[in-house]
């Protein structure tokens, strides 16, 4: 059986499906809402949108001919607790964890490797 946290972070690797989930932040979304902003086809957009589904990060339900889309508070929950951990995150902020990733992952390989890691 997959772990929750592999899907969750999964999930998470992807701008696009981060940038979903802070849309969604604000209220729920129909599919065709969600898709508007991005420059890529509806198929597309409904890929990632089942991606964070399969992770429980959203739900989504058909209401009359429209599926709507719905953020689910707790799915970070354990990625966040994992996270803590370590003791360098505070709760989950993606924004935050994103600036992390972009700094540690921008490092030239030489400073890495002078600095012993």
């Amino acid at each position: 059986m997959p772990n929750p946290l592999d899907a969750t972070f999964a999930a998470l690797a992807d701008p696009t499906r981060r940038t979903i989930l802070s849309m969604l932040l604000e209220d729920d979304m129909a599919v065709t809402d969600v898709a508007a902003p991005f420059a890529i086809s509806l198929a597309a957009i409904s890929k990632h949108l089942t991606v964070l589904a399969e992770a429980g990060l959203i739900s989504q339900e058909k209401r009359g001919r429209v599926k709507w889309c719905k953020l689910e508070p707790d799915a970070l929950r354990a990625a966040s607790v994992w996270m803590q951990g370590f003791g360098q995150f505070e709760p989950v902020n993606l924004d935050a964890f994103e600036r992390f990733l972009a700094i540690e992952l921008s490092l030239p390989t030489d400073t890495c490797a002078s600095s012993g890691t």
